[in-house]
């Protein structure tokens, strides 16, 4: 057994449990009951800080992180592998093949098998310069400034002719151009000289020809544009990155034509195929061309290639090619590409952890991914597997839920037995299990139709389709069938918000009250009461304690060692002063109010305010999450639902909303909470559209666009269009018990 005592992480509640070792454990309970932080910030942080304790120093500080937990005994631990839904990212430079180890063995094999012969395998790496092509660096496209999109020619320099987010009228940067005295201001841009352009635009020596000399340290709307936009940290924003999208154009690169190596390396064959050639080609269709290859002195290397590239297709991962960028993956096509490395090894009694496996996977693919953890148990293995679906329940050999409730009502062991104890216990989980709902038997009507016209982005075939507005429509299908891609063209074609689950915080300082604007009434409230000036109330200012200067941590640098943080000393990691804390609002200090859960502050803060502000994060779901909770913790589910609670406080005009799955880590229960919300958006006149593979989502639908009837080149094609109960002869209407 792996045995637990008194945990206290987060908001488990001394929780003491025995998990069998050697066995597939199930975690379930509704969104925010302490799942995570039991098996994550409990089992495997604990057995991965002990692995780490076994590496000398130097070792330690270049290796993950882990935090132990608030238990009083965790045993019986193995090394632990976590695969977590976290997307793969990296930067354009990383594929699915230099991701999956598949180009190292293609690079191999065409250094050795390869027509002609170039020798070493670096000259077939795109990342290293004796491979990559010198026009893209190994990109495989290039982006170009749109200089033409500066500037509206028909306005003078004086009423906003420079269209660049920043220079606004009245703005700092605006009176700099409008303030240098070398463009005329009242006339239009169509009518200055070709020099006058180019000088605003480059600035430099053309700057340096007017008659009239900017100042010296002039700087052209390129050169602006490049300093704020592009050269810029690896973290974007969202707004920053619309920006680029609108000021910059890309194009497959000119001279490779997007394989990213230089010519060289283009023209060498295998069988007849170069390997860029072999990049484009699906997975799945990779293994027959490769098993045709004779040669003796490569045949471990197409060996094992092959049976990487075999172990992607079962795992549903056929429909990719080893071109595709990893930062175009979905967190759960992300989860299974990691899945795949662990597959082929022959280590045992290790401790294998999944966050939500079936996270994008049509109902017809669960199987493929079950039978993929049984696996790993079967060898000797001990899994845990924090999910919802009832597939995986089905199949476990034990289920351990948490709960009863989410935040400070959940932390407890409510259940622990086989699924068929689960659906007998009178628990969330169980009641959630009787209870689904039934195929929207008098969907709306629709107010409109908006049509995607010849959409052929991916494996999209040609594909015209009419989309109705004013309701809620689902985007159905197996696995890489076009979904996604038809939401990007509906994106491209007619515009729409896109509520992804990206995340919404970029550092630790970000939380549900800087989010959601309640800051500043939160601070004038205690300021009222205390006669103290709100800046006293901001953890970033004034009332900061000066030691861990806000942050309630302290940070000690141990050189080669890893780094300590530890609460600070002088507030105990209240972040405010003695004096700021002194003072109350309803009984609560300013530190107080981030330990409320956003349900605690709709009870207790009457400020109306406040109360508007978080009313809709409780509407979505969230208010279990405590309002000093930094937003880079959150779940990329939770992190989707925070947009969508912020675009139910500002949504005014129609508009087309586009999800990509917000059912992502939520509890069967918070699905019909869910799927409420999207009514209310629907209600006030708006058209939603979501992907989506939740079949309690697709049965509420009032339409559904099913795409297949597979994956990749199999796919791309309108299998069905219109209500949810006319479905019938398709994998989805199949999941749905419709045939």
């Amino acid at each position: 057994m792996i045995r637990i005592r008194s945990a206290r992480s987060n908001n488990l509640k001394s929780l003491d449990l025995d998990v069998p070792r050697g066995k597939m454990t199930v975690f379930a309970g509704v969104s925010g009951s302490g799942k995570s932080s039991l098996v994550f910030d409990t089992i495997a942080a604990e057995a991965g800080h002990q692995v780490n304790e076994t590496y000398p120093p130097f070792l330690r500080n270049r290796m993950p992180k882990w935090t132990r937990p608030e238990a009083d005994e965790i045993s019986g631990l193995s090394p632990v592998v976590v695969i977590d839904q976290r997307r793969l990212g990296g930067n354009a430079r990383s594929t699915v093949g230099t991701i999956t180890d598949t180009w190292t063995y293609l690079r191999l094999l065409y250094s050795r098998a390869g027509s002609p012969q170039l020798g070493e395998s670096n000259r077939f790496s795109f990342n290293d310069p004796a491979g990559m092509c010198p026009t893209c660096s190994g990109l495989g496209e290039t982006v170009a400034i749109d200089v033409a999109s500066f500037l509206d020619p028909d306005r003078t320099l004086r009423n906003g002719a420079i269209l660049l987010p920043g220079i606004v009228d009245g703005g700092y940067w605006h009176a700099k151009y409008v303030d240098a005295g070398a463009f005329p201001l009242d006339t239009p841009v169509r009518d200055w000289t070709e020099g006058e352009r180019l000088a605003l635009l480059y600035g430099g020596e053309h700057a340096a020809g007017l008659e009239t000399r900017p100042p010296a340290d002039f700087e052209g709307l390129v050169e602006w544009f490049e300093r704020i936009y592009l050269r810029t940290a690896d973290h974007l924003s969202d707004r920053k990155q619309e920006t680029i999208n609108r000021f910059t154009r890309s194009g497959t690169c000119p001279e490779c034509a997007g394989d990213r190596l230089h010519a060289e390396a283009r023209a060498v064959t295998v069988r007849g195929r170069t390997i860029g050639e072999l990049a484009s080609m699906e997975v799945a269709e990779l293994p027959d061309f490769l098993t045709g290859i004779e040669e003796a002195a490569v045949a471990p290397v197409v060996s094992a290639l092959v049976e990487r590239l075999r172990a992607m297709d079962g795992i549903g991962l056929g429909y990719l090619h080893l071109g595709r960028s990893t930062t175009s993956l979905s967190g759960g096509e992300s989860q299974r590409v990691k899945t795949v490395k662990h597959l082929g090894s022959s280590l045992i009694e290790m401790l294998y952890i999944f966050d939500e496996p079936t996270v994008g996977l049509h109902p017809q693919d669960v199987d493929a991914m079950t039978g993929i953890l049984g696996r790993l148990r079967d060898k000797g293995n001990t899994v845990l597997v924090v999910e919802h679906d009832p597939a995986v329940m089905a199949v476990a050999d034990q289920i351990v839920e948490i709960g009863p409730d989410a935040g400070a009502d959940g932390g407890h062991v409510v259940f622990q037995g086989t699924f068929d104890q689960l659906r007998r216990a009178g628990t969330p989980t169980a009641l959630a299990l009787a209870d689904r709902a039934p195929v929207a038997a008098a969907p709306r009507e629709a107010a409109d139709v908006i049509t995607v016209k010849h959409a052929e982005r991916n494996n999209l075939q040609d594909l015209t389709v009419d989309f109705p507005t004013g309701v809620l429509t689902v985007l159905s299908g197996v696995a890489g069938s076009g979904k996604s891609s038809l939401a990007a063209e509906l994106v491209d074609q007619h515009g729409a918000i896109v509520v992804d689950q990206r995340p919404v915080g970029a550092n630790r300082r970000s939380t549900p009250i800087t989010y959601t604007g309640i800051a500043t009434p939160v601070r004038r409230l205690f300021a009222k009461a205390s006669g103290l000036p709100a800046k006293y109330f901001s953890a970033n200012s004034e009332g900061a304690c000066p030691e861990c200067k806000g942050l309630g941590v302290v940070y000690t640098d141990l050189a080669f060692m890893e780094g300590q943080e530890t609460v600070c000393a002088r507030c105990g990691g209240r972040r405010f002063t003695d004096e700021v804390l002194r003072h109350r609002v309803e009984g609560l200090t300013i530190a107080d109010i981030d330990d409320l859960t956003i349900a605690d502050a709709l009870e207790r803060l009457e400020d109306r305010a406040i109360r508007k502000a978080l009313h809709h994060l409780d509407r979505v779901g969230l208010g279990y999450l405590r309002l000093g909770q930094p937003l880079t913790t959150l779940s990329g589910g939770e992190c989707q639902r925070v947009k969508i609670a912020r675009e139910l406080h500002d949504a005014a005009e129609p508009s087309l909303y586009v999800l990509d799955e917000p059912t992502t880590g939520l509890h069967l229960r918070d699905i019909d909470t869910l799927v409420e919300v999207l009514f209310q958006l629907v209600d006030r006149g708006h058209t939603v559209v979501v992907i989506e593979h939740n079949l309690d989502v697709i049965r509420r639908a009032d339409w559904i666009v099913d795409l297949g009837p597979g994956a990749g080149r199999h796919g791309g094609r309108v299998l069905y269009e219109g209500p949810v109960s006319g479905m019938r002869g398709t994998a989805t209407s199949r999941a749905l018990g419709q045939d």
